[in-house]
């Protein structure tokens, strides 16, 4: 009986052991796994496996890369730019040419003198490996308006009277400059109003010496008349008979009268070429430029021939400009600028060589003006060339064409 109940304790006790045993098993296991978790879960191992890659794991495609190409691309966006510049400049003014039965044919006088007014403007640049590729305009808006430059012609039959020394002459346009010198370059002593009395002292070209209250000094003859009590004679301001004219050279400065006659000036433009008569009817205002600006007309006539087709052109025939002023490159119809007529078109091209390309920076231009000298090159064909034209042949088309008028006289 006793040796039973010592068999069945030892039993128990094996039992208990064995228990105990797997139990230490199954809790070393899980301290293993338990201290893996911990210790190995930001550890990656790379292998190649059959299994899909999730969407959300990113794949380098280094291999897949082209350096050169990538240079290439860099290189091409560096080397094309563009940027866009707002900025303030000049708005130029409009001439109204007005006929005047009581002028005699050919004489001119200013009534009124234009003035400029501001607008705001951008522009698109566009950069080619540093160097300007080209620029327009895509924006303006007027800040100031200018006001119009108002100048009556002759068209009269009568004869002109000569002004001579002692007699008095009178103002005609809202306001006239004295000046030191005969000259458009010489220093301002004064500005008198319409209708002010003017004794002439000395006759010096297109110039005369005048006194007019406690001023003494030189006037532009454009800018005054003659007149007596029957008010049957005018005097004659332009007394350009085209015994002057400038020797034609490609090299000659364009900042000065060619020296053409009004009648010369029709001759050399009415030809076979304008089938639209556009340069023959308007052949006087080439001379007026001359008289008024100091520029070579017979220079901008060939401009505008060239320019224009003799008149041809759809911008030239569509808005009356002959010079396709403010037509870009990218979109030349939309850009260029509209006139009411050709001699409005004449006359500010003429005025935009004078203040930007034929004269240096602060040089005395007209109605007490001074030139911009922004695009000045040089006051001959190939320094207007540089920055008037992206036409490296500009120039030499430009002379032919003046050649060509020339050799009519």
């Amino acid at each position: 009986m006793i040796a039973k109940e010592k068999n069945k304790s030892r039993n128990k006790l094996s039992l208990k052991k064995i228990i105990i045993f797997f139990s230490g098993i199954i809790i070393l296991l899980y301290l293993i796994i338990l201290y893996n978790y911990i210790f190995n879960k930001n550890e990656v191992f790379a292998k190649e496996t059959g299994v899909e890659v999730s969407s959300n794991v990113k794949i380098s495609n280094a291999n897949e890369i082209n350096l050169e190409e990538v240079i290439n691309e860099n290189n091409k966006e560096e080397s094309f730019k563009e940027e866009f510049i707002t900025e303030e400049i000049d708005l130029e003014y409009i001439t109204k040419y007005q006929s005047n039965p009581e002028l005699p044919k050919g004489v001119i006088q200013v009534v009124q003198e234009g003035r400029e007014g501001k607008q705001e403007v951008t522009i698109k640049r566009t950069y080619e490996n540093g160097q300007v590729l080209k620029e327009e305009q895509v924006n303006s808006k007027i800040i100031k308006s200018a006001v119009n430059k108002i100048v009556e012609v002759g068209s009269g039959t009568g004869s002109a009277y000569k002004v001579k020394v002692g007699d008095k002459v009178y103002i005609t346009s809202d306001r006239a400059e004295i000046k030191l010198e005969p000259n458009i370059e010489s220093k301002k002593t004064a500005t008198l109003g319409k209708d002010t009395e003017l004794t002439v002292l000395e006759i010096n070209g297109d110039w005369y010496k005048i006194e007019a209250l406690d001023t003494i000094g030189y006037i532009k003859k454009e800018n005054v008349t003659y007149r007596n009590e029957e008010k049957d004679d005018i005097t004659q301001n332009n007394n350009s008979n085209g015994t002057n004219i400038k020797k034609l050279s490609f090299d000659m400065e364009l900042n000065k009268p060619s020296g053409l006659s009004l009648e010369q000036f029709k001759k050399v433009l009415t030809d076979s070429k304008d089938v639209n008569k556009v340069m023959e009817n308007n052949a006087e205002y080439f001379y007026y430029i001359e008289e008024q600006y100091n520029i070579n007309g017979l220079f901008v006539a060939a401009v505008a021939i060239h320019e224009s087709g003799w008149g041809t052109s759809k911008i030239s025939k569509n808005k009356y400009n002959l010079f396709g002023y403010g037509a870009y490159d990218s979109n030349p119809y939309n850009g260029a600028y509209e006139f009411s007529d050709y001699s409005e078109s004449i006359d500010l091209i003429a005025r935009v060589f004078v203040k930007y390309y034929l004269n240096p920076k602060g040089t005395a231009i007209y109605g007490g003006e001074v030139a911009s000298g922004k695009y000045y090159n040089g006051s001959t064909l190939t320094g207007v060339n540089t920055k008037y034209a992206t036409d490296k042949n500009w120039a030499n088309a430009v002379y032919k064409h003046m050649e060509y008028l020339y050799n009519k006289l």
